[in-house]
């Protein structure tokens, strides 16, 4: 394509012959569908395969389109046994108007919505949605240190910070008034648990960020989407996993996603899974679900205001307005299993 909505292809192709060895000269890009998020596309010169990473036309949700913070910890992890993709070059505003991630283009499936599911059986469904939670634990077992992460945020006080955080996002995006989101937040702010432990934690962790191998989809070759990646409790990210199996999340991708879809293991059997894998203990679950329900009623409703402006690349975006108030009240309900 010559002209491609949110890119320069031209100062690209300037970037890419400064920074991307072996750039033949030639550059094609399309838009990825599914990001709701960052903007996502498939660059290629004819011969090898990127993918870039910007915010999106609106940003307004600025701490939750971090792309320094994303090409970081891919470059960190690139050898630690959690599958990512090749970190290729980090680009700054003055290429594109806004910082970008490039990295290297990783062959594979994803699976967005429950038709994606279909042309598998049942059990490989189930080992799919098992390996995805070892993955998340094999995650949380690295030491940040030791992938030279020590420094990428401060774990302590975590929770707390994150409550404020998406709270200060929902006076940003909001477009109406939701009694269950503030009601939700209030009852967060006040039964904060003391935190789990300390890890990396991937921010925004479910079936349709991974790339699964195209012939054996219990193989995992690259968790993707990591712009909200920190250091903080793990089971916030178990948590939010959990939440994307609810159908309220569903109009946020547009309808059937694939994470609410009933043939996949129920939330008490993933949390199971993790429990084992992880061999960490699921004290106050509930409190991390509500946390989850949280995030994603004030990221939905984000992705609402800009599609409303017109500031939304795609298709699929008509209904993710219906998803913040059942989000939140979910979010109520699973905090009735904390004290």
């Amino acid at each position: 394509m010559s002209t491609v909505e949110g890119l320069d292809l031209g100062a690209l192709k300037r970037f890419f012959a400064e920074s991307v060895p072996g750039f033949r000269g030639e550059l094609h890009a399309e838009l990825v569908q599914g990001g709701r998020s960052n903007l996502t596309y498939r660059l290629t010169d004819g011969r090898s395969g990127w993918v870039l990473r910007r915010p999106p036309l609106g940003g307004l949700t600025p701490s939750a389109h971090d792309m320094a913070r994303e090409y970081r910890v891919i470059s960190a992890l690139a050898d630690s046994g959690v599958p990512v993709a090749r970190a290729v070059a980090f680009g700054d505003a003055e290429v594109l108007g806004v910082p970008f991630a490039l990295v290297e283009y990783v062959d594979g499936l994803v699976i967005r919505t429950e038709a994606d599911l279909e042309p598998w059986p049942d059990r490989t469904v189930t080992d799919c949605a098992y390996a995805l939670v070892d993955v998340l634990a094999r995650l949380h077992a690295v030491e940040p240190a030791a992938v030279g992460l020590d420094g990428f945020g401060r774990a302590e006080g975590y929770l707390a910070r994150q409550v404020a955080r998406w709270y200060d996002q929902w006076q940003r995006v909001r477009t109406r008034e939701l009694p269950d989101v503030e009601a939700l937040h209030v009852r967060l702010a006040r039964a904060c648990p003391p935190e789990s432990g300390a890890s990396v934690v991937h921010g925004d962790f479910r079936v349709d960020n991974a790339i699964l191998d195209r012939t054996n989809p219990s193989r995992v070759r690259a968790l993707v989407d990591w712009e909200m990646a920190t250091l903080g409790d793990p089971l916030a990210d178990l948590g939010l996993h959990l939440v994307y199996a609810d159908p309220a999340f569903a109009p946020v991708l547009g309808g059937r996603a694939a994470s609410t879809s009933p043939r996949l293991p129920g939330p008490a059997d993933l949390a199971e899974r993790y429990a084992v894998a992880s061999g960490r203990g699921l004290e106050n679950l509930g409190y991390y679900i509500a946390l989850g329900y949280f995030k994603i009623a004030v990221i939905a409703e984000g992705i609402h205001a800009r599609h409303r402006q017109g500031l939304t690349l795609g298709s699929g975006f008509e209904t993710v307005g219906d998803a913040p108030a059942p989000l939140a009240a979910a979010g109520l309900h699973a905090l009735r299993r904390y004290p």
